[in-house]
Order: structure tokens, then sequence, then C-alpha cells
């Protein structure tokens, strides 16, 4: 299925402007008016990331009463747990504040819900446990906004609860001893984008600050919460929040930080996916090395595993459980791909993709807890909304599903249309979950499938690849991608940028990497011949190999540091036989 081409459109007033005001070099201007960045002080803003332009932590809505209760709880010398999420944010989070309270004395554990058998967030029997085992003060992290039933639990527990999430609300808050939340109610916090690791982040600023008895806190503290700013770029990335204004920060830092400061399981983590190789690490690092391992920890209900390895002060438990965790990681990429590969079939041998408005698949045995991945795959590669399914084997248990959005179908309310065939649902536009019986799913696929037809507008049926420059190969210096690379961290809401070139050759392709997903091929312009890989396109090979013609490429361009030598490489995005070859043969 192609892709539509959209080319941004460039004021160069503005830019011209933006140039010489702020003092950046033209495609660093154009990039930055691109993004509606366009007067000098908010460019000088976007591009200083200092720790200093992080708010005072007190500011954020809720966490003056939270911090003053758990720092009470502390010098009563209470039991608190942290109750965090099982994904990359939740552990980073809970780590980030097991760690704050063991550096301030306090009697502290974590608990983490597993996904198969527990499922997200608070759970009364959780809190029955926990109560149970002596906890006086649970703290959540990145879950618990909507656990209304929970929280009145824990109230009958005795157990103070203190949630802090950045998530959607439930009809009502939970009757919590105290809620951070950047977005809580009748407060004006000006930035709403952290997630559950950047709200854990500031939680334990300002505990720090109440231990130091000051705004700034004293060396050790400060040591420690350096290498937490790390844990929370990992969290950021991981839950593809905006990174700008104090995720930009976060993230920036945290890059430093993880090299700098690493916790020892984040340090032994990082030898074995190699990143300690690298002089500088990227956000890309992190969404393509890091998390990932952390998330595969939790989807193969192993979280509690994920928390240790962030938190273990044992150089032998950080060894172990570093190379644990990436054999997960290596069992759910093997899942991953089993699926992928089964639900494809399903695809072609039963849809006709092109009249289709959304995809809903379904099998026995699949994991439950990867197909929410593959789901999102598929639906960037057929840019349809895909619902993927798995039933028990032994059709004891409901199904499990995942969903995931394109051509901007509000899956919330999709499913809230179809509640009537599920036996429960939950999530947000983008991404949701759901248990359905398997008598109902030929019902259930009818009903979804009509809906996404009466949402979805023909036009958003076609994936678009906004292309923000169009420049010729031999543009394509170390200078300028180095002035490019200015504007990183690049993530959701700051993107890598996209460009194109027109009427290039290619040479040489081949498949690479493990299961030969990936492409390496090399691409010539004029006098100027480029590397590039396709990440995930091996079919690219064989639909190459058929057409012999030029071509037009959309591409990140990046630098490539290889044994101290650095050169410029594509990644690209997509591709079209070439205009003009397309223009001489109609």
């Amino acid at each position: 299925m192609g892709k539509r081409w959209r080319y941004q459109p460039h004021d160069e007033a503005r830019i011209a402007f933006l140039e010489k005001a702020a003092g950046v070099p033209p495609v660093v201007a154009q990039l930055l008016v691109g993004r509606g960045i366009v007067d000098p002080e908010s460019a000088k803003s976007f591009l200083s990331v200092k720790l200093s332009g992080l708010r005072d932590p007190d500011l954020l809505p809720g966490l003056s009463q939270a911090a003053d209760a758990i720092y009470a709880a502390i010098r009563a010398k209470k039991r608190i747990i942290i109750y965090g999420d099982y994904d990359a944010d939740g552990m980073t989070g809970a780590a980030i504040l097991v760690r704050c309270l063991e550096q301030i004395g306090a009697d502290v554990g974590s608990y983490v819900p597993n996904r198969l058998d527990e499922g997200y967030g608070l759970n009364d029997d959780a809190l029955t446990r926990l109560a149970s085992q002596g906890a006086h003060m649970v703290i959540s992290v990145d879950c618990g906004i909507a656990s209304v039933g929970p929280a009145e639990t824990a109230k009958r527990l005795a157990l103070d609860l203190i949630i802090t999430d950045h998530h959607e609300f439930a009809d009502r808050l939970p009757n919590a001893t105290a809620i951070v939340h950047p977005r809580l109610p009748g407060t004006n916090y000006p930035f709403h984008g952290l997630c559950g690791a950047g709200v854990a982040f500031k939680l334990a600023w300002g505990l720090c600050q109440r231990a130091s008895e000051s705004r700034r806190v004293n060396e050790r503290l400060r040591d420690f919460l350096l290498a937490a700013v790390g844990l929370a770029a990992i969290g950021t990335v991981a839950d593809v929040v905006p990174l700008v204004d104090e995720n930009r920060i976060l993230v920036h830092q945290g890059l430093n930080c993880l090299k700098q400061y690493p916790f020892m399981g984040i340090e032994q983590l990082m030898k074995v996916t190699k990143l300690d190789k690298k002089s500088e690490l990227q956000s890309e690092d992190i969404g393509f090395m890091l998390a990932p391992r952390l998330n595969a920890s939790g989807r193969l209900g192993q979280a509690t595993l994920g928390i240790e390895l962030l938190t273990t002060e044992s150089q032998h438990r950080a060894d172990a459980l570093a190379e644990y965790i990436h054999q997960l990681n290596d069992s759910r990429d093997s899942l991953e791909r089993s699926i992928y590969l089964a639900a494809n079939k399903q695809i072609k041998d039963n849809y006709d993709v092109e009249t289709e408005p959304a995809l809903v698949l379904a099998q026995a045995g699949w994991h439950p807890g990867v197909i929410g991945i593959v789901a999102g795959r598929l639906a960037e590669k057929y840019h349809r909304p895909v619902v993927l399914i798995a039933f028990d084997s032994l059709g004891v248990k409901p199904g499990t599903g995942s969903a995931r959005s394109a051509g901007g179908l509000n899956l919330h309310k999709a499913l809230q249309e179809c509640s009537h065939h599920l036996l429960a649902h939950g999530g947000h536009a983008a991404a949701a979950g759901l248990k359905i019986e398997e008598s109902k799913l030929d019902a259930f696929r009818t009903d979804f499938c009509e809906h996404a037809a009466e949402s979805i507008p023909m036009e958003n049926r076609v994936a678009e690849v906004l292309i923000h420059a169009e420049v010729p190969l031999s543009q394509l210096t170390i200078r300028t991608v180095k002035q490019i690379d200015s504007l990183a961290p690049f993530g959701a809401g700051n993107p890598r940028p996209v460009l194109s070139a027109t009427n290039v050759e290619l040479a040489g392709a081949k498949k690479i990497g493990g299961g030969e997903r990936h492409v390496s091929v090399k691409l010539k312009q004029s006098q100027v011949t480029l590397r590039a890989v396709a990440f995930g396109q091996a079919e690219w090979v064989d639909e190459w190999a058929q057409y012999d013609g030029p071509v037009d490429i959309a591409f990140h361009p990046v630098l490539n540091n290889y044994n101290g030598r650095i050169s410029v490489e594509l990644q690209l995005v997509d591709w079209h036989k070439s205009k003009a070859t397309v223009a001489a043969a109609s």
C-alpha cells in the first residue's frame, strides 16, 4: 500500500528572520519554523536544554501534600510500598522512588502486578496482601488515577494511599491521602506531558529537598537525582510522550546521565546491548535497545525482575539480571515474529486490505503479552486500525485483545460502541485492550469494522509521510547533519526530520540483521554515493529486484560512527519510483 507524501510548506521570510535573529544555521531555522518555533527567544529556549529549566517540584499539582505525607511516614518508621506498573515507564518510575526512599532512610519495598494474571493498576487482592504483610503506605507509580474502588479498599485496610500518575481520570477522583498528577482538576500546571517516571522524578526531587531541609539538596542526594534523571529519560522515551518542554530536558540530560551516573543494573544492561561502546547516547538507543528489554520483562510476566535490576546494589545480581532480561527480549522478539507472520498470513488469505476499514484477527495460543506490539506494527504497515485477540488454547479463559489505531479512529469510543460484545475493555484513543468470549468474535468484528468504516474518511485510509525538506544528497555533509542533530532528542512531538531526494540510483541492495528483516543499500545521485538502511523492510529488496530505474526516497539523515570514523548515513522511511520515470512511461 503506497504512502502519500506531503511536503511541509516553508515561509522563507520567517526562516531568514529566525536564522539571523537567533544565530542558527539555515537548515535549523527551517526545521524550527516547521515545528512552529518562530521567535528567537523560543528558538534559543528550545535549543538550550539545561536541568535548571525544570520547574520546582512543589509546583506539580498535589506534590507538596504527597511529599509531606511520605516524609512524615519515613520519620515515623512506617513500612512503605512503591506500587509500580509493569511497563518501562512504570518500572523506571518505581525504581526512582524506591532508591530515593532508601537514600533517605525509609523502610521501603516494591510491588508490581503480574501483567498476565492481575492486569493493569491497583487491585484489591494486592492491597489486601500488602496490608497483611505490614505495609502502612502504598505509593502508586504510573497507575491509580482511575482506581476508585481499590482506593476505598485501601481506606478500609487503613493504608495511606499516595497516587502518582499521568493517565486519564475516571468519573471521579479516588479517595486517596494525596494525588500527584500534572492535570489534576482545579490546577493549572503549565506542562501536561510528563510520563509516570517524570512525575516520580519530581516527587523524588521534592523528597530530597525535604531530607536536605533546603531547596538545594545535599551532594549525596544530588548525585542520586542525576542518576535518577537517566531512569526518567528511559521512562519518558518508552512511554512515547511528547519530547518538548520538561520532557525534552529530562531526555537530553538523561542521555548524558546514563553515561556518567548509571545505576549498576542499567550499566550492565548497556553492556549486554553494547551501548557502553558508544561515546554518546541518542533517544533511539533508549527506544530500540533499553526500553524494549525492560518492557519484555513486563510482557512476559517478569516485571518484578525489571525493578530489581534497576534497584540492586549487588554486582553479581546486576550481571545475572541484565543477561536474563536480555534473553527475555530475545524470547519476546521470537514470539512477536511468529505472531506477526501468522497475522500477516490471515490478512493475505482472508482480506482485501484496500477495501477493509479495519482488521480484527484472532488465534488460539498467541501470547497475550506480545499481541499489542504486533497490532501496532500491522496498524503502521496497513494504515488500518488493528485488533489482535489471543484465545486460550484450552478454551477455558476468555480471549485477551489488544488494539492499535490508525486513520484517526478513536479506539476508546469504538470499543464503547461495541461493548455489548465484550466482557471488558479499557484504554484510550490510540491503544486499548479488551476481553471477549470466542462465541462473540464474529459479531464484534462486524460491528467494529462498521464503526471504523463510518468513522474514518476515505482520505485517511492512506498513510502519509510528512517531508520537511527536499535536498540533493550532495548537501548532506557531516556539518549539516550535526546541525540537524542540534534539535535532538527526537521522538514523539519532536520527530527526527524526514528529507527527500529525487532521481536516485540503487545499488547493492541486500537483506541484513537477525532474520534478514532489514535492508542495506547504496544510493547514488550525480557524483555522490551514500549508504542507507531500512529497518524492518526486507520486502523492498525483492521489489527493487523487479525494477531497475531510479527512485525518489524519503529518509532520516544520521551520523554513523564506526571505529572512530564518522560518516553520513541515511535511514530510509519510504520510496517511490522516480516521478520522472513514471511521467516518461505514461
